[in-house]
């Protein structure tokens, strides 16, 4: 189903190549929240929806939002459904062999949560001894487990996070962990709970396009690296996340060339934000 979402954002023109069409048809995952959501007026909200909405105010175009399951989404791009890929794609280098990725503009790295007012944890030897609530199959599930001997906690699985996300309210878990904009959201909805530490992948997500489309890549993310310098990207993060981006994140740091470095399709150019 197609959702068209009336941009909400004020946003500056950006000076761009001329594009070849006027409305631009993208995917993303309506049921990854913070990032894509239902709404109460009936469409999808979230980071990613507001982010391919600005993309499309800056650079003069309709976007057309199509929400859908996620693993549909590659194949579909694959198949000319879409134009490119909104929501959050991980760059891998198997993906990377198959799509084209714009630079990384956030990272998804792994973070607890904890009951409000618990000490700081600064490591993660420091949940010795504690109790775990995982989402049951995820990464972090199967993560957590494989690290059960070595750190010394005990994990238990959930059925969503959200459940894991209560045991620790509860008290039946000392921790929850799941991915970084997801237990941000978690803490921004529920002042019972806080962030705690983040452990970082070294990770990031990026848009994907298909494999020779190197001219509309490069012409969204000029669009991505502006919403970097001028605090758009920012001011989203704090919207939706609750979380100020770090200096030096992907969020706010622009990179040289088109493409993420050290990935297949990594294009090497000088060029500077043409904000």
């Amino acid at each position: 189903m197609t959702i068209r979402l009336t941009a909400a954002l004020a946003a500056c023109t950006l000076a761009a190549p001329a594009l070849a069409q006027d409305s631009y048809t993208v995917a993303l995952d309506g049921t990854f929240a913070p990032h894509a959501m239902p709404s109460m007026s009936g469409g999808v909200e979230g980071f990613n929806v507001d982010l391919a909405n600005i993309i499309g105010e800056r650079l003069g175009v309709e976007m057309d939002i199509v929400a859908t399951q996620f693993s549909g989404i590659l194949p579909g791009l694959a198949a000319g459904t879409y134009d490119f890929v909104v929501a959050p794609t991980t760059i891998t280098e198997e993906r990377a062999g198959n799509v084209l990725f714009s630079e990384g503009y956030l990272n998804t790295d792994f973070q607890f949560v904890v009951a409000a007012g618990t000490d700081p944890v600064e490591t993660l030897e420091g949940f010795a001894g504690q109790t775990i609530a995982v989402n049951r199959g995820s990464v972090y599930d199967s993560w957590a487990r494989d690290l059960a001997d070595e750190i010394g906690w005990t994990v238990e699985s959930y059925g969503t996070n959200t459940d894991a996300v209560q045991a620790v309210v509860s008290g039946r878990a000392f921790a929850n962990v799941a991915g970084n904009t997801v237990s941000a959201w978690a803490a921004k909805q529920n002042p019972a709970i806080e962030l705690s530490y983040l452990y970082s992948t070294g990770l990031v997500w990026g848009m994907p396009f298909q494999k020779g489309d190197e001219e509309l890549r490069a012409t969204v993310e000029a669009v991505i690296e502006c919403l970097k310098v001028d605090g758009t990207m920012t001011m989203l993060s704090e919207k939706w996340f609750g979380v100020t981006p770090a200096e030096g994140s992907a969020a706010v740091t622009p990179l040289p060339g088109w493409g993420q470095p050290g990935f297949e399709g990594f294009v090497e150019d000088d060029h500077e934000p043409g904000c």
